[in-house]
């Protein structure tokens, strides 16, 4: 393996490293690779294009512009921008050029906003030291990617997701992946991505099977999207067209994006995030996203495909806690009414997170916070598939990070990827994170998508079945792991309050 790999996709030749040679993660990285032409100039707020072809070795031995445009320093998951105009493309990882392996296509998180593909986290080498070929892809953030514009295509970004499946169908083989066993997978944002994707009649022959880690689903209303929409237009002095939000920079649309999502600040800020969901993000738009997600799952959308989930314990109680120490002395019910003003629903959740509110309050709203947005949505998505006879498997991620506190968000995705080692991880994770927790979980993953079965049964055998990746020795499974969410699942509108 001493020449560099040469790969000849539909688009031209590109040339990849070879890593770890004579070690078990040896593998070849082809970084950067466009999927699409650069969403500039006239293709900006247009669908992806096809890009232009190439005759000479393309160099991908570094990954390519991100949409990402800032580096964070306090984001959980190291998240690189680079800088350039070609931000639509993707990075594969394969042990082999020959052969026919399983592919794994990761979709990162950051909220449908932030987030990058070119983490360190998400290296396929471990994946491809299992026989797995890894493909992490790029697609628009923010306004870019999801805003309402008046003549432009809705749900650009998604539109990106379908593009670069699209590549993986027509070069993977290529890079010696089998196009007939492609597993979706993404956290956070990327793993509602991931079930958006799989509740979408028309994508369903990219793919075959689904891995949605901490998931957080937007399903915009479309009129709720336009008003967004118009009003970043205003507050940018243009006209909500295509023609007016060009002559905006990407700089500008990004500092008006908060304001536009929602123009209140603080609590009332945190009501209107809570109430009317993600601020940017797929669009359910009547015709690309015909109907919300859990609707889409529920009647039948995607049943053909093994899909496993689950989120961290405590996905945002961290942030709860550092900012609402103020609020110690405030009984949790009182705290939880503007978001739970129906009584019985209310006392329900509070009766079946009593270990929780012995925490302290903060804890007990971070707790809110977390199953609103993200660990309700497991039962909720897992009985909608059990309604359609759908495998679907459950897990729960329960082990605390000793610096952090919380088995927090993010926490979990080192795991996933076995790499524990990796860059700013121990600043999450601590020092010495366990090693055979990791081996259990990336077994549970390369399982998935090797087999399209992580384990252990699935929820339409027994419904509530569920592994939990936690602190204690051996296997878990368990039918209770998500009861102290059911009063979220189903509750009465909030203009029934009692």
């Amino acid at each position: 393996m001493t020449d560099a790999p040469v790969v000849t996709t539909f688009s031209g030749p590109v040339r990849g490293v070879w890593r770890g040679h004579g070690t078990p993660e040896a593998s070849a990285a082809f970084l950067g690779i466009p999927f699409a032409k650069p969403p500039v100039g006239d293709l900006r707020f247009a669908a992806p294009a096809p890009p232009e072809f190439w005759s000479d070795e393309r160099d991908c031995t570094e990954y390519g512009a991100t949409a990402l445009r800032v580096t964070g320093s306090d984001t959980l998951i190291p998240e690189p921008a680079i800088a350039g105009e070609s931000t639509l493309n993707v990075n594969v990882f394969t042990p082999a050029l020959d052969g026919s392996l399983p592919v794994l296509v990761w979709i990162h998180g950051g909220g449908y906003t932030e987030g990058s593909p070119a983490s360190p986290w998400y290296d396929g080498s471990a994946f491809n030291r299992d026989g797995v070929v890894t493909v992490s892809l790029s697609y628009r953030l923010g306004f870019d990617g999801f805003g309402y514009i008046e003549n432009a295509p809705h749900n650009r970004g998604v539109l990106d997701w379908i593009a670069a499946l699209e590549w993986v169908q027509q070069n993977i083989a290529s890079f010696g992946g089998d196009p007939g066993r492609v597993t979706i997978g993404g956290q956070s944002a990327g793993g509602g991505a991931v079930l958006t994707l799989l509740g979408m009649p028309q994508v369903q022959h990219l793919f075959h099977a689904a891995m949605s880690f901490s998931g957080a689903i937007a399903d915009i209303p479309r009129e709720t999207a336009r008003r967004r929409g118009q009003r970043l237009a205003t507050l940018g002095g243009v006209e909500p067209d295509v023609d007016g939000l060009r002559g905006l920079s990407e700089r500008r649309i990004r500092q008006l994006q908060p304001k536009a999502a929602t123009p209140r600040a603080g609590v009332r800020m945190v009501l209107d995030l809570l109430a009317g969901g993600l601020p940017w993000g797929p669009m359910v738009d009547g015709d690309l996203i015909p109907r919300p997600t859990v609707e889409s799952l529920e009647s039948g959308i995607g049943a053909d495909k093994p899909l496993l989930l689950g989120a961290t314990d405590d996905e945002f109680t961290m942030v709860a806690v550092e900012h609402g120490r103020h609020a110690r002395l405030v009984p949790p019910g009182l705290l939880l009414m503007p978001f739970l003003r129906h009584a019985r629903t209310r006392r329900a959740y509070l009766a079946a997170n009593r270990e929780q509110c012995a925490k302290g309050s903060a804890a007990m709203v971070g707790r809110f916070v977390s199953d609103d947005i993200f660990r309700s949505l497991v039962p909720r998505v897992a009985q909608a598939r059990s309604e359609a006879d759908a495998a679907t498997w459950t897990y729960r991620f329960s082990w605390v990070s000793p610096t952090k506190g919380w088995a927090c968000h993010c926490l979990d995705v080192p795991f996933w990827f076995d790499g524990l080692g990796r860059e700013r991880v121990a600043a999450l994770a601590g020092p010495h994170p366990p090693q055979p927790l990791a081996d259990e979980m990336h077994a549970a993953a390369v399982a998935m998508i090797v087999d399209g079965d992580p384990g252990w049964p699935a929820w339409r055998t027994d419904p509530g079945t569920t592994r939990v990746f936690g602190d204690t020795a051996g296997r878990v499974v368990t039918a209770d792991a998500y009861d102290s969410t059911l009063a979220l699942v189903v509750r009465p509108s909030p203009t029934d309050a009692g």
